[in-house]
């Protein structure tokens, strides 16, 4: 029987979400999480004021009633669709590795899964945040709640981050193959909606320009590597170009912002456009999340159907995310050994 010491240990790391439903659960996690110095990027005393006493006391009720329509006996799907993905990608690694799974927000929590993984000795640890595209609110606060945790331990071992995935082919092959349950050619528009984000953070990338001076819509550069909205576009071409949807015939759009300032187009703005236009029927991707959550079950399935009917629309067919698709096991499993220092 092989020891279950000085394994290679894998972190899977995702948002979070609150305990429960109820509205004082999802206030303490709203709490944490919009308290991040690396989510809302104001001075100190500014973010305190603005979460403590404007954001969170008038958002967690609302909140509430949103994560009671997709909270099941296993937890909010984010938990169960997490949880699944780690004990198939544990089961296909084999004895000599160890999957955990945290959040970055509530539980299960960073702290609790390293302090797991260092129980077993390890001789490497992979960290994995699930968030294809790069970005400092998300990536960046994981590899830097990791590293605060870390630095405690007397004996460090060999630690490797993957920081971003968009351009893994497995991931774009999944992505593709949710897509391919649908017949394009039935639907008028073709959407790729991404979590958006403060054009300020995409424009912290860059020492001596802008996000829009760096033609981002158009490829990846040496320049561009770690903006967001370069591999959310580069995202999209490339699962088009597996669906042979050419260039014209989608559209790259940004959900769930918090003000006009944003990255743009908006999703809910392409949503009208395209109701008062007259198309009746869209198919829309959501590729910056590896699992369906609120945002693409309830914000697209439901608020986005909503929106379009109201329109003239008749139908937003969410493309389901990847969950814990065979695919994306295989996809995570050629990360990690890939990246494993030792094959035996």
């Amino acid at each position: 029987m092989i020891n279950n010491i000085n394994k290679t240990c894998v972190l899977l790391v995702n948002l979070g979400t609150p305990k429960s439903p109820k509205t004082s659960d999802v206030r303490k996690y709203l709490f944490q999480f919009l308290n991040d110095k690396r989510v809302i990027d104001l001075p100190w005393i500014i973010r305190k004021i603005l979460v403590n006493l404007i954001i969170v006391p008038f958002r967690a009720p609302k909140s509430a009633k949103v994560y009671k329509e997709v909270w099941t006996k296993d937890g909010s799907p984010i938990i169960y669709h997490t949880k699944n993905l780690t004990k198939k990608l544990n089961k296909s690694l084999g004895d000599n590795f160890h999957v955990e799974y945290a959040m970055r927000y509530k539980n299960p929590s960073i702290q609790n899964a390293l302090e797991k993984i260092k129980s077993k000795k390890p001789r490497q640890i992979i960290i994995i945040p699930l968030f294809p595209q790069y970005a400092s609110a998300t990536n960046g606060s994981v590899i830097e709640e990791v590293m605060k945790n870390i630095k405690k331990w007397w004996v460090i071992p060999e630690i490797n981050f993957i920081s971003q995935f968009y351009n893994e082919k497995l991931f774009l092959d999944a992505f593709a193959d949710k897509g391919r349950k649908y017949k394009i050619k039935d639907y008028d528009e073709i959407i790729f909606s991404f979590h958006g984000l403060p054009e300020r953070h995409v424009d912290k990338v860059y020492e001596n320009s802008l996000c829009e001076d760096n033609d981002c819509e158009k490829g990846i550069t040496k320049l561009n590597y770690f903006c967001y909205k370069a591999t959310c576009y580069e995202t999209a071409k490339q699962i088009a170009k597996r669906l042979k949807i050419k260039k014209s015939d989608y559209i790259v759009s940004f959900q769930s912002r918090l003000d006009n300032k944003w990255l743009r187009p908006f999703s809910d703005e392409i949503i009208r456009k395209k109701g008062r236009e007259g198309s009746k029927k869209i198919l829309c991707f959501s590729p910056s999340f590896v699992a369906d959550c609120l945002e693409t079950i309830i914000e697209i399935g439901d608020e986005y159907q909503e929106i379009f009917e109201k329109y003239g629309g008749d139908k937003v067919q969410l493309v389901e995310s990847l969950n814990d698709s065979e695919k994306w096991v295989e996809c995570l499993k050629k990360m990690v050994l890939e990246r494993t220092i030792n094959k035996n």
